[in-house]
């Protein structure tokens, strides 16, 4: 069993150690969007990022109290981070998606299983945000995350939105 997120990379870091890419993207798997990941990658490069995270600001009065809440500078370096907080101090997300360098992530990985620290948040993110250049990268189009039967209920009434269906689907 994985004991959390950084476990599983580490659990499987064989891959990542036999590959020849630059770059990994993390991305988590209960949340429907659509990004060019191309874009994001050329963000990361272009800021010298170690790690970037893409985020999205979530419209005044919603509850993020679920998500990990991001406060970033005026060029868009994250100097707060936090995961889940009672109290929010921000309405900008982190959407569960990162991009880091290959060797880094190794290197970051290996030292938290050595420590028996688990979690890529946590234990990764926000433990060297004050060491790593960590970046937002902000997706202003449509994004959900599934975490409930209620989250699914509402994302499939989003699509009987034209424009939203519009936005994922060609027309033909």
């Amino acid at each position: 069993w994985y004991r959390g997120t950084a476990d599983a990379i580490y659990q499987n870091l064989h891959f990542l150690k036999t590959s020849h890419e630059p770059y990994v993207v993390i991305a988590s798997g209960d949340c429907v969007y659509k990004m060019d990941y191309n874009k994001v990658l050329e963000y990361h490069i272009e800021k010298k990022a170690d790690i970037t995270v893409v985020c999205k600001d979530m419209p005044a009065g919603t509850n993020v109290d679920r998500y990990g809440t991001i406060k970033m500078n005026e060029n868009c370096q994250i100097e707060d981070f936090e995961e889940k907080a009672i109290v929010a101090k921000s309405n900008t997300i982190s959407c569960g998606i990162y991009v880091i360098r290959r060797r880094l992530l190794i290197e970051m990985i290996e030292k938290s299983a050595e420590e028996e620290r688990y979690d890529f948040v946590r234990d990764i993110l926000i433990r060297f945000k004050g060491q790593k250049r960590v970046f937002g990268y902000k997706l202003k189009d449509y994004w959900r995350n599934i975490a409930s039967i209620q989250d699914y209920f509402e994302t499939n009434m989003d699509f009987l939105n034209p424009e939203i269906r519009k936005y994922f689907f060609r027309e033909y």
